[in-house]
């Protein structure tokens, strides 16, 4: 009797074990009667359902996840190929439609990799590069998550965004830009030069022509002041030659002494030379 008892409270104690479940902060469930799904769990928290296998549990990740897609070659509207890597941010808010459609979520990726590539490459063929790049990518990406998260319902999903991590050129493609870019940078460097040595031109120009300016009007005073010098010389000469015209012969002759002759001169003077009476006199 007391193996019976036990055996029934063995079968009571399992049987409660898998009626009872708990969902976390973190899940939502489906539940399944017999492969069929019956009902849906979002709340946290203690559960019932009737014991396995009449009903089972399959959870889901009520989070916000995140999936990076591999990177992607796409044209954009002036045919330059782009290398997009790109990823998303999603979330499974219908458990029951996730389950009928995709199941899990390998199978949800896939799906969702396809819908938001196709998206993403309609949307970026109608932008330039230079658009996709700099100018008008948050509204880009605001039409292809909105787009994506609207093809994706379907299955359960809810896409909440889209973003670009970033935008390569194919190789053979970067080679060329690198040699586009290095030749406008010359052309610019080649003109700042050109421009810059012509400044110069204008700038030595014209210091040329102040300092001929200067020259010529410092000669001007320089010959105006040697003139009033030499006339002042000439004129206080001219005082002192009437002042005392022997002393001022005398003087000049000293002069001309003193200039021409040294220790080491002989001089040859004829006899009627006043330097040579002036000699002879002393």
């Amino acid at each position: 009797m007391k193996k019976i008892l036990l055996g029934l409270g063995a079968i009571i104690v399992l049987l409660g074990l898998t009626s009872v479940f708990i969902v976390s902060e973190t899940e939502q469930a489906v539940i399944l009667q017999f492969g069929k799904p019956v009902r849906t769990i979002i709340t946290p928290g203690l559960h019932m359902k009737v014991p396995f296998p009449i009903q089972e549990k399959v959870v889901f990740d009520d989070r916000l996840l995140e999936y990076d897609s591999p990177p992607e070659e796409i044209l954009s509207k002036d045919k330059k190929s782009l290398i997009v890597d790109n990823y998303v941010r999603w979330k499974i808010v219908d458990p029951l439609q996730f389950l009928k459609t995709v199941q899990a979520i390998p199978t949800a990726l896939s799906r969702m990799d396809d819908i938001v590539y196709s998206e993403l490459r309609r949307e970026l063929g109608t932008h330039d590069m230079v658009e996709i790049i700099t100018e008008n990518r948050e509204e880009i990406m605001e039409k292809v998550t909105a787009a994506s998260d609207n093809a994706t319902q379907d299955y359960g999903i809810s896409v909440i965004d889209v973003r670009i991590r970033r935008v390569d050129l194919p190789s053979q493609n970067e080679e060329s830009i690198y040699a586009r870019m290095e030749a406008e940078r010359k052309r610019q460097a080649n003109k700042f030069r050109s421009e810059g040595e012509e400044e110069a031109q204008k700038i030595r120009a014209s210091t040329d022509k102040d300092k001929t300016i200067i020259l010529a009007d410092a000669y001007k005073e320089a010959e105006r002041v040697r003139g009033e010098g030499d006339a002042k010389a000439v004129e206080i000469y001219a005082n002192a030659y009437s002042a005392d015209p022997k002393f001022y012969e005398f003087v000049r002759t000293l002069d001309a002494y003193k200039k021409v002759v040294d220790d080491k001169t002989t001089l040859v003077l004829p006899a009627n030379s006043r330097l040579f009476k002036l000699l002879m006199e002393k």
